[in-house]
């Protein structure tokens, strides 16, 4: 292993002092004596020979200049951390500055661990791993999986005293699995807990938490300034509410109800039951039924009334309706085709990007805010922030989608006033998509019939309790799943030469909840993107067979759930570099709606489109790690791989007499849709 990887010493058991070992006990990092905090440096050295004896490998550490850390006064190291307080932000973007600074990897090394015993350990974390992602000598080091360092803010509290007593009591070759139980937030009573296994779904979060350490808000320019960042920011969250509605549809529910009015009541309650670790405190529940507030929070300087919401909203809708924003000095910038949408999302955020924060405010950070402290709006009974403070947590509340759904309408105004795409826009002359369908991968199953199920797999908590055992602690929890499937596509080149196209494929819900047939226009909203590969087409007839793991959504179980710790990753140069940095991606478990047993049908829709058009002018390797999963996160270091909008070409209205997606597919040559049919199977198969 590369003495880069060392750092990753540092992620693990965030909350126990650095000199205690790591590695199951075999790492431990030498500290200089004046590295110690004020607790331990008197008894420095017995501390030292106590806690290295066993020890495989030592990891040195050399004394620096001790930077200043005044930037987190205030940030207590025991209290909760949320990248939404703009205090906290800022801490953060400093401590990533501090990084990405030093010199050389020893010296970064030597920073970082003195930094990690006087900071709080989510902005430690969340620092470091965004400064390892953009440093040049640190990049491909594994970015180990949130679940596994905090495990807390996914996993039901009740399962860790049964951790620890299984890691103390029992040795490591017999000990159990401790199951995670499912749906334990709300009773049946609630029809919102029937969308609890998409919500509370582990891969998920950690999924909206990669996007966002891939993508941060706030830090140096360099960091934050990527390629369609805003872009981006619209098109992840407006699939997640797309996919959120199509499962609400399969579950009977309705469309969420956007939350376009912050005066009234919220009538959904929400009661994580989930302890913080850092200081034993649990999440606050949000009673049904609540009014949104004012927060004036002293504890961490978060200063927000409903009525700047209220106004930052309108002022951003009249931009969308002038056609432009504004910059600090009153000059225009034109949302126009090109980068309205990515301009836009800057502003929505916002991000450190946005050109006008005083004009146009924070409207996106700063509502989260005000939901997450609704409880106790000025710290009067000091509680700390509700799930919706955290990205790692704001996605198991059903208000995130209400929220989010009304930030991806203020996205949708701005697409409406742009004109319709044109036939050569959503044409490709001599090309034909014959046919589209899917098929599972076992055989003897009918074509276009998917199938969902639940299943149970586990996950190694013990780098993440602190305090804990040696060795690894498995539970395990239940999760949807879909049966291996295939799509196959018939293309006709009649071009008479060897093309390149870009092979698109979404799927929509044909029916709402209550079976009624949807409009195209409100279907347009409900497509959720399955696969964008790019394909050879040979003069004449082609069948492209895309496997469903192959989607450029999703990233596979193993990613998601990765291991942690120096000796971890593969030694295989080829597995070593799958193994790297791909952490960002829509889980492969969730790219199938759950559908029911009766069966749910959805439109399926593939499209080819010119590769000369679409193309990107940079050099791609296509054997590079983490290109798999561009859909969602890009590639690290480059241009978004595709010149279209994101969401071509159901991103925009359609002409009047377009009223059915047959209207719309049939002038296009290069379209085809199908009919298929998703099944739940409600049973239970354990991961092999």
């Amino acid at each position: 292993m590369t003495d880069a990887n060392n750092i990753l010493a540092l992620l693990q058991r965030p909350l126990e002092p650095t000199f205690l070992p790591k590695d199951d006990g075999k790492t431990v990092i030498d500290l200089p004596d004046e590295f110690l905090t004020d607790r331990y440096r008197p008894i420095g050295a017995e501390l030292q020979s106590r806690f290295s004896n066993d020890a495989e490998q030592r990891i040195p550490v050399r004394s620096v200049a001790m930077p200043d850390l005044s930037f987190a006064n205030g940030i207590d190291r025991r209290g909760a951390f949320s990248l939404f307080a703009p205090k906290h932000r800022d801490a953060a973007g400093a401590l990533i500055n501090l990084f990405l600074q030093q010199p050389d990897f020893a010296t970064l090394m030597s920073v970082a661990t003195y930094c990690r015993d006087r900071l709080n350990p989510v902005l430690f974390q969340y620092s470091l791993a965004v400064a390892v992602q953009h440093r040049e000598d640190t990049k491909d080091v594994n970015i180990p999986s949130i679940v596994s360092l905090f495990p807390d803010q996914f996993v039901d509290p009740a399962v860790f005293p049964k951790l620890r007593e299984e890691g103390a009591a029992v040795q490591q070759e017999n000990r159990m699995v401790i199951d995670i139980p499912p749906n334990y937030t709300a009773s049946d009573r609630e029809d919102e807990q029937r969308m609890a296994y998409f919500r509370e779904d582990i891969g998920v979060n950690m999924h909206h938490w990669h996007w966002h350490l891939v993508y941060p808000g706030d830090g140096p320019d360099e960091v934050v300034r990527k390629d369609r960042r805003g872009e981006l920011f619209f098109y992840m969250h407006s699939q997640l509410i797309a996919r959120y509605n199509a499962d609400r549809f399969c579950a009977k529910l309705k469309k969420v109800r956007n939350l376009t009015n912050y005066r009234e009541p919220i009538v959904e309650g929400y009661y994580p039951k989930m302890i913080r670790s850092s200081n034993n405190r649990s999440y606050p529940a949000r009673a049904a039924n609540t009014t949104l507030q004012d927060v004036d929070r002293v504890d961490n300087g978060t200063t927000v009334s409903v009525n700047d919401l209220e106004r930052w909203r309108d002022r951003i809708h009249e931009a969308i309706d002038q056609g432009f924003v504004l910059d600090k000095s009153g000059n225009r910038i034109m949302l126009d085709e090109q980068r309205g949408i990515d301009i836009l999302g800057d502003v929505v955020e916002a991000s450190s990007l946005t050109p006008n924060a005083q004009l146009y405010g924070s409207l996106h950070n700063m509502g989260h805010n005000v939901i997450a402290y609704v409880h106790d709006p000025d710290y009067r009974y000091l509680e700390d922030y509700g799930v919706m403070g955290d990205v790692t947590t704001a996605m198991r509340d059903p208000i995130f989608y209400r929220w989010h759904g009304m930030i991806d309408g203020i996205f949708r105004r701005h697409k409406e006033l742009l004109t319709p795409y044109t036939a050569e826009q959503l044409g490709n002359p001599g090309v034909t998509v014959n046919s589209v369908g899917v098929q599972l991968s076992r055989p003897n199953t009918p074509a276009n019939v998917l199938l969902t199920y639940w299943q149970r797999s586990q996950v190694d908590l013990a780098a993440g309790l602190d305090f804990g055992p040696k060795g690894n602690v498995f539970a395990s929890f239940t999760h949807l799943q879909h049966a291996p499937f295939s799509f196959r596509v018939e293309v006709n080149n009649e071009s008479g030469a060897v093309r390149k196209g870009t092979l698109r494929i979404w799927l929509a819900p044909k029916s709402d909840e209550r079976g009624t047939a949807l409009t195209f226009r409100e279907q347009r909203r409900y497509f959720i993107e399955m696969d964008t590969s790019t394909v050879t087409l040979n003069p004449g007839m082609n069948t492209i067979v895309r496997r469903s793991d192959q989607s450029s959504v999703t990233i596979p179980y193993e990613r998601t759930f990765r291991a942690i710790g120096t000796k971890s990753a593969p030694t295989d140069k080829d597995a070593l570099a799958q193994f790297r940095f791909c952490g960002c991606g829509w889980p492969q478990h969730m790219l199938v709606p759950k559908g029911s047993p009766e069966g749910v049908q959805f439109d399926l829709f593939a499209m080819v489109t010119d590769f000369e058009q679409d193309s990107v002018a940079q050099e791609l390797d296509p054997n590079a790690p983490c290109s798999d999963a561009h859909s969602f996160c890009g590639l690290r270091d480059k241009k978004y791989p595709d010149r279209r909008a994101m969401g071509y070409p159901f991103d925009r209205r359609t002409a009047d007499t377009v009223a059915t997606l047959a209207d719309f597919v049939t002038p296009n040559s290069n379209m085809k849709t199908a009919t298929v049919q998703v099944k739940f199977n409600n049973t239970v198969i354990a991961r092999t």
